[in-house]
């Protein structure tokens, strides 16, 4: 490990972390570029967040890399970025593979054009198997979409007769959100210096760290993910309880 490891609690790395990867628009202003330049030029930063926390431990990464909202955006912009998600998806496999990375994802998967649907569903079966670290892209994903779909899919349990209405408990609803293959985050990432969460994991983002920086996602890399690692160290995560209480169960 490099130095940018030394001051890392490697008895506290974050099991989960998610990302909300901001600002590769106005990265690409910044240059003088096309907004694509920016989205293209952040698909190296995950490939990056992707190495580093296989380095240090992360089990699971969650990125939010594009929204139900994101559809209206200009329809280029949404077309191109269709086709950088098939490239990326198609270029980066083989790599994924070979690191022991497996590829899930979190969304209306089926809306979203049919070569994404293709390259994604190939990468996933052939990833599937791999234990190194889960990568869950989060693709025309919203939590409202998300615990909405979970309320009709509950409330047809119901009808059916298959649940009663004293079954409906947080762990029931915890199995029919698209996240009930994987624990909660630890810690949330958003680049650009956005201080919200932007209809992401609203439920499962209860009692996780926020991590807002300026960095704009493009330049997003290795040691900005260190320092956002570190700050979650030295926070107290009391989930309810006093620090008196935290100290007694040490």
């Amino acid at each position: 490990m490099t130095n940018l490891y030394t001051n890392l609690d490697q008895t506290n790395i974050p099991k989960h972390v998610a990302f909300i990867m901001d600002g590769n628009g106005r990265w690409a202003k910044s240059q003088g570029q096309h907004r694509l330049f920016g989205h293209a030029a952040g698909v190296e930063s995950v490939k990056e967040i992707i190495k580093t926390a296989r380095e240090i431990g992360v089990q699971f990464l969650t990125m939010y890399a594009f929204s139900t909202e994101n559809w209206n955006r200009p329809a280029e912009e949404v077309a191109g970025l269709m086709d950088l998600l098939v490239q990326a998806i198609t270029n980066e496999t083989d790599d994924m593979h070979k690191n022991g990375v497996r590829l899930l994802t979190i969304g209306d998967i089926e809306a979203l054009p049919e070569g994404c649907v293709s390259s994604l569903k190939e990468a996933i079966d052939k990833t599937k198997d791999n234990t190194a670290l889960t990568l869950i892209l989060a693709l025309n994903y919203s939590a409202r979409w998300e615990i909405t779909n979970a309320c009709k899919l509950i409330a047809e349990k119901v009808k059916q007769g298959v649940l009663s209405t004293d079954q409906i408990t947080e762990d029931q609803i915890n199995k029919t959100l698209n996240t009930s293959m994987i624990p909660d985050p630890e810690l949330l990432i958003r680049t650009s210096g956005e201080c919200r969460i932007s209809n992401f994991l609203l439920w499962q983002l209860s009692y996780t760290e926020l991590y807002f920086t300026a960095v704009q996602w493009p330049e997003f890399r290795r040691a900005e993910f260190i320092h956002a690692i570190c700050a979650f160290q030295q926070r107290e995560r009391r989930f309810g309880l006093t620090s008196e209480q935290l100290n007694e169960h040490k």
